[in-house]
């Protein structure tokens, strides 16, 4: 199964689905067709669980990095820099397959990721609650509306990849250079008229407690 879906991963990231066969599949494999249909009942369930698998990778190297103890601002930027590393480190493909499907109604493949995009988004929202709950991040503007504010961008940044990549000679991203950017612009927005008021408390916050626990 390890197998399959490793090679089906490839398939999917450079043919889409649409393109994509469990017969091709199983001849990179070196198998019979039987041989998937075994272990999968056909083709979209097979994407489904390459996306998932993809989705499960990416939620969990967020969740594992992110630095919640440092400001809200900092997380911010890891966050972007992070997203933009994640979705275009193994190139366009999968990434591709992930805004085109994951909007198809035909498919159903935006019901069934629904629950992954909730858990791929939990951090950001819980970034998001933090940096209002410390007076970092404005709080005149619920949590509903910061979400898209800050994934929005990246989404752009995102299309523009798979476009390019159907190009001859496409145009490499500098994600360090363009994080950097979407993070700073982001900023502008989110943080809060006192912001490094509190940004000053916080970090009053924290030397108080390192002084009371070496105390």
């Amino acid at each position: 199964m390890r197998d399959i879906l490793r090679v089906g991963r490839e398939v999917f990231a450079e043919k889409g689905y649409e393109r994509a066969t469990t017969t091709e599949i199983a001849q990179r494999l070196g198998v019979s067709e039987a041989t998937v249909f075994t272990y999968f009942h056909g083709k979209r369930e097979l994407c489904v669980q390459v996306i998932t698998d993809w989705y499960d990778e990416i939620i969990a190297a967020i969740e594992a990095g992110l630095p919640r103890d440092q400001p809200a601002r900092v997380q911010l930027d890891w966050f972007v820099r992070t997203h933009l590393r994640l979705f275009l480190i193994q190139g366009t493909g999968l990434c591709a397959l992930v805004l085109s499907e994951g909007r198809s109604k035909g498919q159903d493949f935006g019901e069934t990721l629904l629950p992954l995009q909730r858990r791929y988004t939990a951090p950001l929202m819980e970034l998001l609650a933090r940096g209002q709950a410390s007076g970092e991040f404005r709080t005149d503007l619920p949590l509903r509306l910061l979400r898209p504010m800050v994934l929005g961008p990246m989404e752009h940044i995102l299309w523009e990849a798979v476009a390019q990549g159907g190009e001859a000679a496409p145009k490499p991203i500098d994600i360090d250079a363009t994080a950097g950017a979407i993070s700073a612009l982001l900023w502008t927005g989110l943080q809060a008229p006192d912001a490094e008021l509190a940004a000053l408390r916080t970090f009053q916050a924290t030397v108080r407690r390192a002084l009371d626990s070496a105390g």
